[in-house]
C-alpha cells in the first residue's frame, strides 16, 4: 500500500472521526430549545436515510452493473445489526441529557475495554498482556476524566447508566459493521443498517413522545444532526479504515474524544479540569497501545 493511500486513509478517518465528535454537542444545544430526544433521534434517521439513498443512487447511477447488489441474506444481517445502531444513538442521547457531553463520550469510549472482552467470549481465549495494560489505562483514565475522585462531583446516575449502555451497544455495532456484508458497497451497508436503526429508534418515539411531534426539529437540528451523525462519519470511516488499516484507524479516530470535549467546552461552556484532560490523554494512550505493534519484526 502506497504512501499516499495511508495518508487519504488517515484524513478520512480523522475528518469522520472529527465529525461524529462534533455530534453530542449539537443534541445537547437542540435539547435547551425544548426537543425531546424521540424528536432528535427521529429527525435524525429520517434524513439520514434520504442522505444514504441519493448516495446510492448517484452511485448505482455512476458505475452501473458495477455495483454489487445487497441479497435477501446481506439486507436481513445489515438490518438486524443495524438495531445496534439505533440503541447506540438513544443510549447516548439520553445519557447526554442527563450528564455532561464530556463525560458522555468518555463512557462511550468504555468500548475500548469491552471489545477486548467481547473478543476473549467470541475467540475463547484470554487477551493479550498488551490488551490488558490498555485496559487497565483505560479504567484510570476513567476514574479521571469523568471526575468521580472529588467528592463535589454529583452525576447523574441515570446518565452513568445509558452511556454505559451505549458503550455495550456501540462495541457490537463496530463488530457488526466490520464483519458483516462486507462485500457490497459502504453506502448500501449505511443504509440497511440505518434502516435496521429506524426500527428501534421509531418504536421508541411512538413509545415515549407524549407532546404533537415539532416538526421545525427537522429544518432546525435534522439536517445537521443527519450530516454529524449518519451520514459523514460513516461514509469517510468505512471508506478510510482499508486504507489504515484497523490498528492505524482506531488510533486516528480516537480524535473523536479531544474533539467532543473541547466542543462542549467551547460551545456549551462545560468545565474541564487538568484531571479530566490527563484522563482523556490516557484514554488515548490506551488505544495506541491496542493497536500498535511492539514486536520487532525478523
Amino acid at each position: 500500500m502506497s504512501q499516499n493511500n495511508v495518508l487519504k486513509g488517515v484524513f478520512l478517518v480523522a475528518i469522520g472521526a472529527t465529525t461524529y465528535g462534533m455530534l453530542a454537542t449539537f443534541v445537547k444545544m437542540a435539547y435547551s430549545e425544548g426537543y425531546t430526544t424521540a424528536e432528535v433521534t427521529t429527525s435524525q434517521f429520517i434524513l439520514g436515510i434520504i442522505g444514504i439513498l441519493l448516495i446510492n443512487a448517484f452511485q448505482k447511477a455512476k458505475h452501473k452493473d458495477k455495483v454489487v447488489k445487497a441479497t435477501k441474506k446481506n439486507i436481513f444481517s445489515l438490518m438486524l445489526a443495524g438495531t445496534s445502531l439505533g440503541m447506540t444513538s438513544l443510549f447516548y442521547y439520553l445519557a447526554v441529557k442527563y450528564i455532561p457531553v464530556s463525560i458522555g463520550i468518555v463512557l462511550l469510549m468504555q468500548t475500548v475495554w469491552m471489545g477486548v472482552l467481547l473478543e476473549m467470549f467470541l475467540e475463547k481465549k484470554l487477551p493479550s498482556k498488551q490488551k490488558v495494560i490498555a485496559v487497565i489505562i483505560v479504567l484510570i483514565g476513567t476514574v479521571l476524566a469523568t471526575n468521580i475522585i472529588h467528592n463535589d462531583v454529583d452525576l447523574d446516575w441515570r446518565g452513568l447508566a445509558w452511556g454505559v449502555l451505549a458503550a455495550a451497544s456501540f462495541t457490537t455495532t463496530m463488530f457488526t459493521a466490520n464483519s458483516v456484508a462486507t462485500e457490497i458497497s459502504s453506502a448500501q451497508r449505511s443504509l440497511y443498517m440505518l434502516l435496521g436503526g429506524s426500527v428501534i429508534v421509531f418504536s421508541f418515539a411512538i413509545a415515549t413522545q407524549v407532546t404533537p411531534f415539532n416538526f421545525e426539529i427537522f429544518m432546525k437540528w435534522g439536517i445537521i444532526l443527519a450530516l454529524f451523525g449518519t451520514i459523514i462519519p460513516p461514509m469517510l470511516m468505512t471508506a478510510g479504515f482499508p486504507l489504515t488499516g484497523i490498528g492505524l484507524g482506531s488510533i486516528v479516530s480516537a480524535l473523536e474524544l479531544p474533539v467532543s470535549v473541547m466542543m462542549a467546552y467551547v460551545l456549551l461552556d462545560e468545565q474541564v479540569i487538568l484531571s479530566q484532560w490527563i484522563g482523556i490523554v490516557l484514554i488515548i494512550l490506551a488505544i495506541i497501545i491496542m493497536n500498535v505493534n511492539f514486536k520487532r519484526k525478523n
